[in-house]
């Protein structure tokens, strides 16, 4: 069965600008490697504050640090997708080689692998 590039291209694309823009929300792009992300420290002066203050700034941090490695997990497998339709190899199981069903792809457009492969 072929697969509908240009549908998946369409999903993918879209579901990039969502994660960028989540990612931006708790980090920014690393101004010495702009394919990475990092968290932001949450802004709250700290300089005379208490130190309940100064340690929920710190577990702020440690949440963005989470969610940033998440999304950016996630951001990673959108853009390989991306790059494997410009490739012709989208859509193919990175274990086996084997196509991904259309319904996998629908519910996960950047899937990396097949049912039996799943991680």
């Amino acid at each position: 069965m072929a697969i509908d590039y240009e549908h998946f291209k369409n999903k993918l694309e879209a579901e990039e600008k969502l994660l960028e823009k989540e990612l931006g929300a708790v980090g920014r792009r690393n101004p010495d490697n702009l394919s990475d992300w990092e968290a932001t420290p949450i802004d709250k002066d700290t300089s005379q504050a208490d130190e309940n203050t100064v340690a929920d700034s710190i577990e702020g941090y440690e949440d963005n640090v989470a969610i940033v490695n998440a999304l950016e997990a996630h951001y990673q497998d959108v853009k390989n997708s991306l790059d494997k339709i410009k490739k012709d190899t989208y859509g193919l199981c990175q274990v086996c080689g084997e196509e991904i069903d259309t319904e996998r792809l629908e519910a996960n457009p950047s899937a990396q692998s097949c049912r039996k492969h799943m991680e």
